[in-house]
């Protein structure tokens, strides 16, 4: 059994999606769509009670949530991928630390910005909650802005995990404010973009 994914077009599932593309493993994707009653699909209830995507399936069968975890096994489980810096080393406990960050503060900020209906008891604060948001977006990645170097990745030449998560938060605001106000930034996720395994999986997203 290979990996299969349970995702949605432009979700958290394409940045797993295209790590298993950069690995060259073949892999199976789900899409998930809500019931014509507005339920959510039973399949991906059984893996995943919160109904929540993407969902990795191992291939031992086995399922797991939580998409920086994902990258980070996929990482480990096939070392000679290169696509993470040796565990242990002080590199890795930088690449975990931002990867982490990421997933904790922007991937959360994501949620408020494109959901900020979902935080608030009166619809009328929506739009209040959303530019806050975009707001933290933006301040979030201007502190990982400030610690890239010479790029064309994080770690120079060496694409990881963390560049493909930073590539996929990236595409979900607006080009343009990522451009002017974090240009490393955007080279980082102009070099993730340009890679023909994750060209391949951008165009099938969306």
């Amino acid at each position: 059994m290979g990996y299969v994914i349970y995702g949605r077009p432009g979700s958290g599932s394409m940045v797993v999606e295209a790590a298993l593309a950069e690995l060259g493993f073949p892999h199976e994707v789900r899409v998930v769509e809500r019931q014509e009653d507005g339920s959510l699909d039973p399949a991906l209830l059984a893996l995943n009670p919160r109904g929540q995507v993407p969902v990795l399936v191992l291939p031992d069968g086995s399922a797991m949530t939580e998409t920086a975890a994902m990258l980070l096994h996929l990482a480990d489980a096939h070392p000679g991928s290169g696509l993470a810096p040796l565990p242990g080393s002080s590199a890795r406990a930088q690449h975990d630390r931002w990867l982490c960050f990421f997933h904790a503060n922007v991937y959360e900020a994501m949620l408020r910005y494109f959901y900020s209906d979902r935080y608030v008891i009166d619809p009328a604060a929506a739009e209040t909650v959303k530019a806050a948001a975009l707001s933290y977006i933006l301040q979030h990645f201007a502190l990982f802005e400030a610690q890239l170097g010479a790029g064309p990745y994080y770690n120079g030449d060496n694409l990881a995990m963390l560049d493909l998560y930073v590539w996929m938060l990236a595409q979900w605001v607006d080009p343009a404010l990522a451009g002017v106000e974090c240009p490393k930034l955007a080279r980082l996720c102009q070099a993730v973009a340009v890679r023909p395994a994750v060209a391949r999986v951008q165009a099938r997203n969306g």
